[in-house]
């Protein structure tokens, strides 16, 4: 493998590809920089320094640091993420919905236009919330963190952080088509990657300060080495469902059929639960911090990423969408069907409705082990780090995105290469 990644830059194409996604990577992070008008950002990096709370703390990393800044990405791109549930939940109460999604690439691009339509609708509620909260805002020293309030800001404030959103969703598409891997994902992963040399920094300083001890410290690198390594191997993990084809006569001949096997992911969602979850926590729990409403604090309250009810929701919510987006991915009836057609059947199950019942339950059962572990993945380092003080940036949802995008990514390149090499073996053939 290492020889392949070697000849990375010999092949145009893929070459291309890295380098458009590495630019996309810098465009993003210069916007993360860029402070929406009107904001003083001396005033707001006070605010924020002196502020303890954990849920800034949780969708800063998610924007990559653009909600400390108050900048134009502030909002990151949960607003798309947040329309993407939306919408794959429609088709299910929806039939005209249900049926474009079943009208090939023009239905296709016409729901992902509808998705479009929502993350704008959904960026204008979120960013009028924060812009009004934002306001009433002063620094520790009493500056205001907004230094002309009014209608002026908050009509700048809405198109400013709605433009973002929208130009943040473009870059993520624009990765998916034109780069390597897929677009939303890499960006929060490059949100969360962003603020590690951060965090190393400001965990040494604790260190040489005796803030923290070097035994501690050394127990949670080792514990998140370990957790790394476990996440890499649930990832690869698969259950594998023997499947046998049928003899077939070719003219006077009988050829014995084929043995294979249909592989089925431990952990087919990949990172879309945690964050889907944390996206629907973060959405009316950040609402809540800027508009200063005791019913919107009570909500707050509740929803402390600390708190008891928090995780318990984000394990239901966890659990939820991994078997909700197993089931649009992986349809079983159209498995059963194909499976049906190709001469192939699961030995001693009848082919049709009986594979169907026979693989659903086999899925059910593989993804409810999928979902205890990225469960677990999320919440225990979270708990010791919090436990234990340590100011690393990311806990467990952040290394499994890390982690699980990296992968995903790497395996993309793989795939780009054994097709770079076949297409090269075909040429040589052709020659001879």
């Amino acid at each position: 493998m290492a020889q392949s990644f070697e000849n990375l830059g010999k092949i145009p194409e893929l070459r291309n590809r890295i380098l458009y996604t590495l630019l996309m990577f810098i465009v993003f992070r210069i916007g993360v920089h860029i402070t929406t008008p009107g904001v003083n950002p001396v005033a707001l990096s006070q605010f924020f320094n002196a502020s303890n709370s954990n849920l800034f703390g949780l969708f800063n990393m998610f924007t990559g640091g653009a909600l400390a800044r108050f900048s134009i990405f502030s909002l990151g791109i949960m607003p798309y993420i947040s329309s993407s549930i939306i919408f794959q939940m429609l088709p299910m109460v929806v039939p005209s919905l249900d049926r474009l999604q079943k009208e090939g690439e023009a239905g296709r691009k016409k729901f992902m236009q509808y998705t479009r339509y929502g993350t704008v609708l959904l960026s204008l509620f979120q960013s009028i919330g924060i812009s009004y909260g934002i306001e009433a805002m002063r620094s520790p020293d009493g500056l205001p963190v907004v230094m002309h309030p009014g209608l002026s800001f908050l009509i700048i404030s809405v198109i400013a952080l709605t433009a973002g959103t929208v130009f943040v969703m473009w870059i993520g598409e624009e990765i998916s088509e034109h780069g390597i891997g897929n677009g939303i994902s890499l960006i929060i992963f490059a949100g969360i990657v962003a603020a590690i040399p951060g965090a190393f920094m400001n965990t040494i300083k604790m260190v040489q300060l005796g803030e923290i001890n070097i035994m501690l410290l050394i127990l949670i690198l080792a514990l998140m080495i370990f957790v790394i390594g476990f996440i890499v191997f649930v990832e690869s993990a698969q259950r594998r469902i023997p499947i046998q084809y049928a003899k077939k006569m070719v003219g006077r001949k009988l050829y014995s059929g084929q043995t294979s096997y249909l592989p089925l992911k431990v952990n087919t969602p990949g990172v879309i639960p945690p964050i889907f979850a944390m996206s629907i926590l973060l959405f009316p729990a950040t609402i809540a911090n800027f508009i200063k409403i005791p019913v919107f604090e009570r909500v707050s309250e509740y929803l402390n990423p600390n708190g008891v009810l928090y995780n318990i929701i984000f394990v239901i919510l966890i659990f939820f969408f991994c078997y909700f987006y197993t089931a649009i991915t992986f349809k079983v009836d159209d498995v059963a069907d194909d499976l049906r057609k190709y001469g192939g059947n699961i030995p001693g199950i009848k082919p049709g409705k009986s594979t169907s019942l026979f693989i659903d339950k086999i899925l059910n059962r593989v993804t409810f082990i999928g979902a205890i572990y990225v469960s677990l993945i999320c919440l225990l380092p979270t708990i010791l780090i919090n436990k234990f003080h340590v100011p690393f940036y990311f806990g467990g949802t952040g290394l499994l995105i890390v982690v699980v995008v990296a992968m995903d990514t790497i395996v993309q390149i793989q795939s780009h290469l054994l097709y770079r090499n076949y297409d090269s073996l075909l040429k040589k053939a052709s020659k001879k």
